[in-house]
């Protein structure tokens, strides 16, 4: 599989989860509709892009196990939560709830407009390892209080790489009365996802990550009950469309006026990609040989891992421990010395190697990072 992608042969790259990779067969498509807009850009934007997209949002919202009026292509998870969080009418008083595993920018997201609203943004602590479901729900539900407004959760977190029991919190949290916003940036392509059977009531995700789609494909779901909490956050002509009815989600969100949709329009070519391929087992093959790594890993350092090993935890990416080091200064080494592609994470003050096993990854790629390891830990 590795001779569909286009990615080095020259180095173990390991950091899928970053940035992803596009197989060449998907990226031609791609490519093949950038053309079509060039040809006639008058003609494919305004005659023909409404009915493309809505072409493109059937099949990912089939993949998705949703409806197309439910889903709007976005550029990524971060923009998704960003429209989201700041279409809410949230003030001093309410609270934001999610755990100290979230990723920087939405962090970031919260926080500004925390200061910006007087929002109160808490960070429930979510100590390693973690051990089941249920402790975890438990522990998460802690943060929630009578102020609780919006749980804004990861699916699969960055940093740490965990899979978290969302759909149990989706189903509490809307007993509660609580709004739920899911982060599922790296959950596309990695694990199956029926976004119905979560239950949250929105749900950003990337399809340029682990459904290998060109980069800048993502979507944006909402349940039909809280569609009308949305505004666009950039006003444009689907804003004024006629009556209030079961498109208009989507004619707020989706016409931005002239920018390349190629990436939208590519999504269901990467979804047939991954299943001509039977990527169900690709996945476990892939999660086969991390979990073995992720054990050779831990009888190298000693260190316990952070999670049960169980694809309940982790999928395709895991997190696991390395020595306290300089985390830049070890990355570093990993490319230049060994072409070794993997980020280094420092988590509450904890060093960790963040590794990534797509469809491409060979057991000679982690044969590769196992002997880097070997080499930079001993000199540390």
């Amino acid at each position: 599989m590795k001779d569909l992608f286009m990615l080095r042969p020259d180095m173990a790259f390991l950091n899928h989860g970053s940035y992803g990779a596009c197989p060449r067969p998907v990226f031609e498509v791609y490519q093949q509709w950038q053309v079509e807009l060039e040809r006639q850009p008058l003609e494919f934007l305004g005659r023909r892009a409404e009915g493309l997209l809505k072409e493109a949002r059937a099949a990912l919202a089939t993949y998705l196990h949703t409806v197309p009026e439910n889903l709007v292509y976005i550029n990524n998870a971060t923009t998704g939560v960003n429209i989201v969080a700041r279409s809410l009418q949230l003030g001093p008083g309410d609270e934001v709830l999610g755990t100290d595993h979230e990723y920087g920018a939405i962090d970031r997201t919260w926080r500004f407009l925390a200061h910006k609203t007087g929002l109160n943004y808490i960070n429930q602590p979510i100590p390693l390892p973690v051990t089941s479901k249920e402790d975890f729900i438990e522990m998460f539900w802690q943060g929630v209080t009578q102020r609780t407004k919006v749980i804004c959760l990861s699916h699969i977190t960055s940093a740490t790489a965990l899979i978290y029991p969302i759909k149990e919190i989706c189903h509490r949290a809307h007993e509660a009365g609580i709004l739920t916003i899911i982060d599922g940036a790296h959950a596309p392509g990695q694990i199956p996802l029926n976004l119905e059977d979560i239950g949250a009531d929105f749900y950003a995700g990337n399809c340029h990550k682990w459904l290998c789609a060109p980069k800048g494909a993502a979507f944006l779901y909402a349940r039909p009950a809280v569609q009308k909490l949305v505004e666009p956050l950039v006003v444009s002509w689907g804003w004024d469309s006629p009556e209030p009815g079961p498109n208009t989600f989507v004619n707020w969100l989706e016409w931005q006026g002239t920018r390349d949709i190629a990436a939208f329009l590519t999504v269901p070519a990467a979804i047939e990609f991954q299943a001509k391929h039977n990527w169900d087992e690709v996945r476990v093959r892939c999660h086969n040989l991390l979990a073995e790594t992720r054990r050779e890993i831990d009888q190298l350092t000693g260190l316990e891992p952070i999670c049960p090993d169980s694809p309940e935890w982790y999928a395709q990416m895991a997190t696991i421990r390395l020595p306290k080091c300089d985390e830049k200064a070890f990355q570093a080494r990993l490319w230049d010395e060994f072409q070794v592609e993997a980020p280094m994470i420092s988590w509450q003050n904890q060093s960790f190697i963040r590794v990534s096993v797509q469809g491409y990854t060979t057991a000679e790629d982690l044969a590769q990072l196992l002997s880097a390891l070997r080499q930079v830990t001993s000199n540390e």
